[in-house]
This record gives C-alpha cells, sequence and structure tokens, in this order.
C-alpha cells in the first residue's frame, strides 16, 4: 500500500492512497472491449443490412458472422437446430406427385449455332425416366414433365419429381432437364459474390431487368462463398478470385453454353466466365469417393456432409444436356446420386441451405418458384443480388 504525508498540526500523518481494485480494472477492461466490438460491429455490419437485395436479415447476419472470424458460432447453431428439426424419416408423400403446368414462351424456337450443338439438333431428345430411389414408384414419380417450351412448343426443359431417397418418403426433389440447343446460359455477378464492382464491370448485371429480364426464362443459384468454395472466379477477361487447377467449374461459352469439368488451364476466348465450387462430386461417371466423407472440410463448411438440407447441383449428360437437381432434405450422397441417375457424367455442388437454394422459370418477366417451399422470395434476382446466379434464356 503506498501512503503520503498529510500536515495535521505539528504531526505527520500517514493517510494511505488506496490502488484501484482488481475487479474495477476488468470492468473498466471489459467495458473497452465492450465499445470497440459495437463500433465495429455498426461499422461492419451496418452496410450488410442496409445492402440492397432480398437476402433475409438471419441469413445476412450469418454471413457477417463467417466473415468476421464468427463461423464456428454460426455452424454450433445450425447444427443445435438441425438436430431439433431434422426432416422427418418414413411417411407417405401428401398429395403424391404433382403435375406440371409448363411456361410457354412466345419467343425464339430456333436451335443453338452449328458450332455449339450436338448431331441432331433438329430433333427432339428423347429421355428415360428417372428411377426413383425409393421404391415402389409412385404414380408419376420420376416421369419428364414439360417445363419450358418454346414458341413452337417444343420443350426447352423439363422436370422430374422423384422421392429423395427410401428413408425420407415424405419429401421430394426436383431434377431439371435443360436442352442446351436451346437454352443459353449466362452468369450474372453478386454484390458481394464475387464482389462490389459496379454492373457493366463483368459481362452481367447484379439483377435481372429490362431486356436481361426480357429474355430470361430461368434461373437457379451458383455456389458458395470463396473462403468455403476452394475455388475462384473469372469473367469477362477478369480474375476476380483466381482460378484453382482441379476444382469443379461451371464454364460458360460466350456462344451461351455451359459445361461442368474440373479445371485445367486458362480461359481461351471462347470462355466468358468460370465459376468454382469445391471438387466434383461426378468425374467421367464416376463418383468421387470423397462424397462419402463425413469431414465437413470436404464439401464447404455445412452442419455435415450426412445433413439433410437444401442443396442443389448441377451436371452435364453425356448426350450435352444439363441437369439440375434440388430438395430440402439432401445429403452430399443423395445429391450425387439423383445427379447420376438423371444422367450427369461430370456433376458438382452448388449452393445448400434454405436461404440461398432456388429454381426460378419466368414468364413475360414475372418469376415463379419451381415449388412452393423453395424460400428465397422469387423476385430475389429483380433487385441487386448479394450473390451470383446463372440465367437462362431461349436461344433464337
Amino acid at each position: 500500500m503506498v501512503t503520503f504525508r498529510r500536515r495535521s498540526g505539528r504531526r505527520a500523518v500517514e493517510v494511505p492512497r488506496r490502488r484501484p481494485r482488481a475487479r474495477t480494472v476488468i470492468l473498466r477492461s471489459l467495458a473497452g472491449v465492450v465499445a470497440v466490438c459495437v463500433v465495429y460491429t455498426g461499422v461492419t455490419l451496418g452496410p450488410v443490412l442496409a445492402a440492397p437485395g432480398s437476402d433475409p436479415v438471419p441469413a445476412r447476419v450469418a454471413e457477417w458472422m463467417r466473415s468476421n472470424g464468427m463461423g464456428w458460432l454460426v455452424t454450433g447453431v445450425e447444427k443445435a437446430a438441425y438436430q431439433a428439426n431434422k426432416p422427418a424419416e418414413g411417411g407417405e408423400l401428401a398429395g403424391g406427385i404433382g403435375t406440371v403446368a409448363p411456361v410457354s414462351v412466345p419467343v425464339g424456337d430456333s436451335p443453338a449455332p452449328a458450332s455449339s450443338r450436338s448431331a441432331g439438333a433438329g430433333t427432339q431428345v428423347t429421355l428415360a425416366d428417372v428411377v426413383p430411389p425409393a421404391s415402389p414408384a409412385l404414380p408419376n414419380e420420376g416421369v419428364w414433365q414439360n417445363l419450358i417450351l418454346t414458341g413452337a412448343g417444343v420443350p426447352a426443359a423439363k422436370v422430374a419429381t422423384v422421392r429423395p431417397d427410401a428413408v425420407h418418403t415424405s419429401f421430394t426433389a426436383d431434377i431439371v432437364w435443360m436442352d442446351p440447343r436451346r437454352v443459353s446460359f449466362a452468369l450474372h455477378p453478386g454484390t458481394q459474390v464475387p464482389g462490389a464492382e459496379a454492373d457493366g464491370q463483368y459481362t452481367g448485371t447484379t439483377s435481372l431487368s429490362g431486356s436481361a429480364l426480357a429474355t430470361t426464362v430461368a434461373s437457379f443459384n451458383s455456389g458458395f462463398m470463396f473462403k468455403d468454395a476452394d475455388g475462384g472466379y473469372w469473367q469477362g477477361g477478369r480474375t476476380v478470385v483466381p482460378l484453382v487447377q482441379g476444382a469443379a467449374s461451371m464454364v460458360f461459352g460466350t456462344d451461351g453454353s455451359l459445361s461442368v469439368r474440373s479445371w485445367s488451364g486458362e480461359p481461351g476466348p471462347t470462355v466468358a466466365a468460370v465459376r468454382q465450387n469445391l471438387s466434383l462430386l461426378i468425374a467421367d461417371g464416376a463418383v468421387n469417393p470423397a462424397v462419402h466423407d463425413p469431414s465437413t472440410a470436404a464439401w464447404g463448411k455445412t452442419v455435415g456432409n450426412n445433413a439433410y438440407v437444401w442443396r442443389t447441383g448441377i451436371g452435364v449428360r453425356a448426350d450435352g444436356g444439363i441437369v439440375f437437381v434440388i430438395g430440402p432434405t439432401l445429403s452430399v450422397v443423395t445429391l450425387t446420386d439423383l445427379l447420376q441417375r438423371a444422367g450427369a457424367m461430370n456433376a458438382m455442388e452448388l449452393d445448400i441451405n434454405k436461404d440461398w437454394t432456388s429454381y426460378l422459370t419466368y414468364h413475360s418477366g414475372s418469376p415463379s418458384k419451381l415449388t412452393p417451399d423453395e424460400v428465397p422470395p422469387a423476385q430475389r434476382y429483380l433487385t441487386s443480388s448479394t450473390r451470383d446466379f446463372v440465367a437462362c434464356s431461349i436461344r433464337g
């Protein structure tokens, strides 16, 4: 204890001078830390919440937390929520497999230029029905139904609905087939993924409007945020995130074509964009053994590869057809299985979780969900999107 001398008459009196208590020091330090955290949160989270787009607030906060070193907390909450709300096993599918009212597009009915189409482009493709994972098959299960028709009534896209596996029999997953001779594909950037660039800096806009909306007949989500994607992004001659050799890649051609492959080399003059996400699920017809790896590191920071959640994936068939899978109760294994049942020779996972996955169709600029239980709003791409996405148009 430190003392000082104080005069009191003729005698000096020793008066103790107290040091601040340890508890006071700790509280002051904590208050300072809290103040810094509050300021930092306000500065960094505020713009995220105020950014344009239709992303729900919980999703925005979760992505902000992941980007600021709190991914462990988000993952923990997601795991707890998943354990408390696992999809039911068994049971019957309420209402059975429904029928689809196709979208008829009164523009364009010509197949692709010869440079981007396979032999027999003038004929319709005969698709074998998808064999459902659950048996016996329900009426209409796995049967291809017209989804998008050209002005001449020719199918540009079809959809088949199946139960996702033999366990989750009260749920369905949808498989969309798109004819690359009649559908062109374009990658649109997002304001946050790949980055906050002004429209026109890439070869696409962050939203669908004007002529871009008028010609769009379908759209679907792209991949993970890049810190989890183990891949890069290249568009319009610009490397936004360096491409990774061997990564699963959606490769967009300048002719509107789309391929899925393991990346090698550099983009050539016929490449419009490259979007990478993880590793291939299927390569040259063979399933990647890592699909069965329970480690979350294999396919990104998720609630687990074996968790049955909203997932999407895309693949290319031997005949060039593009297949897209979406469903609310898919694991990495069952997603891969459905892509393979749809004939995919090469396939990759796209985004997952309810806030990011959707397949939309458009009629005269008005969007509709493929299934009503998709969570993102149908209008999600009519305003600036935080995430990149793919838009499909009828060739003409």
